[in-house]
């Protein structure tokens, strides 16, 4: 039997994760612009907070825990958006990696890059982490709520202009008998 990969497979990649984009980029675009916005720093946290690790109780379900992790995945994080963003990009190359790709990924990696210094901000303006530093964690100063803030807000618009480029590559050269993604 032969195997379908790449471009062959890219309606089915499309149905299964363009459902998940979707909702990511709505809500990117609504809920956390105003979460933003009024500093709901336990907000963004949440949205943008991973499911837990597979335990010992998860391999006793039948379905090995994986939907009920599913569902505790943030609104936009790593696992719920740009993975799906991540795995449909892949889905324009065959036998090599083609350069519409290579500029998907290469947005998906900005954007990753910025979901987990958004989790981290957040983090911090709660408390729950500290800004790091040189050694033994001296060396880098505590940023201010209103730091916080403003760092925050300039993540969101490079977020943005990340999504808006991975879009433009997606809906290049996509066949007409698949919606095109909208811009944010």
């Amino acid at each position: 039997p032969a195997l379908a990969r790449g471009r062959a497979t890219l309606e089915f990649a499309y149905d299964k994760y363009t459902p998940r984009i979707l909702a990511g980029g709505s809500f990117y675009k609504d809920k956390m612009k105003s979460m933003i916005a009024s500093n709901d720093w336990s907000g963004i946290k949440n949205a943008l907070a991973e499911p837990p690790k597979k335990s010992k109780e998860d391999r006793a379900k039948a379905d090995g825990g994986i939907s009920e992790r599913a569902a505790q995945a943030g609104q936009f994080s790593d696992s719920r958006v740009v993975v799906a963003m991540d795995l449909f990009a892949a889905q324009f190359s065959d036998n090599s990696i083609s350069p519409k790709t290579k500029a998907m990924k290469a947005q998906v990696d900005e954007l990753r890059s910025i979901v987990q210094e958004m989790s981290s901000l957040s983090k911090q303006a709660l408390g729950e982490e500290s800004a790091g530093g040189g050694f033994l964690g001296f060396g880098k100063k505590q940023l201010s709520k209103s730091e916080i803030s403003q760092k925050m807000k300039e993540l969101y618009i490079k977020g943005g202009t990340a999504w808006n480029k991975y879009v433009f590559a997606a809906n290049d050269g996509l066949p007409v008998t698949l919606n095109k993604l909208p811009y944010l």
